[in-house]
Order: structure tokens, then sequence, then C-alpha cells
């Protein structure tokens, strides 16, 4: 299987996007994790073994995300993203998804959403382990107090998203 990918430069840094057949199927942070296969070993559990090869504008994800930096916030709501996971973390993730941009939610309001009000330990792993950073806007949960916590992409990305987006923490 052949997978497209391509680094886009971005304000909060290099990042990698992984499609498979006009799908967004992942996107990372260039620096979050080593180079190579172990990068994406959720997608290899899932699809099996894949080389990746250059593509401008995998999937549209890149023009999507240009769009969505150059202020355009309503831009990553028309990406098509294919997720491969559990069944707890795909509820999850389709939740992250519906946090209108310009709020918050927190880790027991995401478990509430998906009928798991008690799993939510569970929902911060799940969102966690987010393989489609940003289109799937996890850095828009929060702590029960407020504060920022947890971000793959590390603290200063999230605070820097949440402001693109109008949020001041």
């Amino acid at each position: 299987m052949i997978l497209d990918t391509t680094m886009l430069h971005s304000p909060i840094g290099p990042l990698t996007l992984l499609a498979r057949d006009g799908v967004l199927v992942g996107l990372e942070f260039e620096n979050r994790h080593g180079p190579g296969a172990e990068r994406w070993p959720h997608l290899a559990r899932h699809l099996g073994s894949f080389e990746t090869r250059e593509h401008a504008d995998p999937a549209g994800a890149a023009t999507r995300l240009t769009r969505y930096f150059d202020g355009d916030l309503g831009a990553l709501d028309e990406q098509p993203v294919e997720f491969h996971g559990t069944e707890f973390q795909l509820a999850i993730w389709l939740a992250l998804r519906t946090i209108p941009v310009g709020t918050t939610w927190t880790y027991g309001e995401i478990a509430a959403r998906i009928g798991r009000p008690a799993a939510v330990r569970a929902a911060g792993a799940a969102n966690g382990a987010n393989p489609v950073a940003i289109v799937v806007p996890c850095h828009r949960v929060i702590a029960a107090d407020g504060t920022l916590w947890g971000y793959g992409g590390g603290l200063d990305r999230k605070r820097w998203l949440l402001g693109h987006e109008g949020v001041r923490s």
C-alpha cells in the first residue's frame, strides 16, 4: 500500500500529512516521533505495511491547513478523515470534531458526550492518541479547572492554536 505524504511548514512548525485514497489518515508534528515507520505504528497496525510517496497536497489537507492558518478557521471542517483505532477511540475522535472553533471542552465533557461520563481518563488517553492533530481538534480539550493540559505537540502549540481560534487562556 502507498500513502501520499507531504511536509507543510506552518506557524507552529513543520507538519507531516499522510493520506490514503484522497482521505487524510495522519497528521503529526514533525518533531513528535522518530523518523520512518515507527512514526506511524497505529497505521501499520490497522493498514499493514505501507510505503509513502511525496504528494503536493494529500487529500487537499495542505490547502485546507494553509487556509486555516491564514484565518479561515472553518476550512478544516471540510477535511475528509479516515480513523483507525478502537471503537472507544473512534467515538472520542468523532466527538472532538464537533467542538466548535473558539470553544473548549473538558475531558469530562468529551466522555459525557459519548455516553461514558465515568470514562474521563480513558477519554484523555484517546484524546492523546489522536492520529490527525489539528484537523481533529484535540487541542480544544482542557482540564476541568480550565487549565491547559496534555498536548502531544506541546503546550506552547496548544496555546497558539487556541489563541489563533480566539480562545484566551
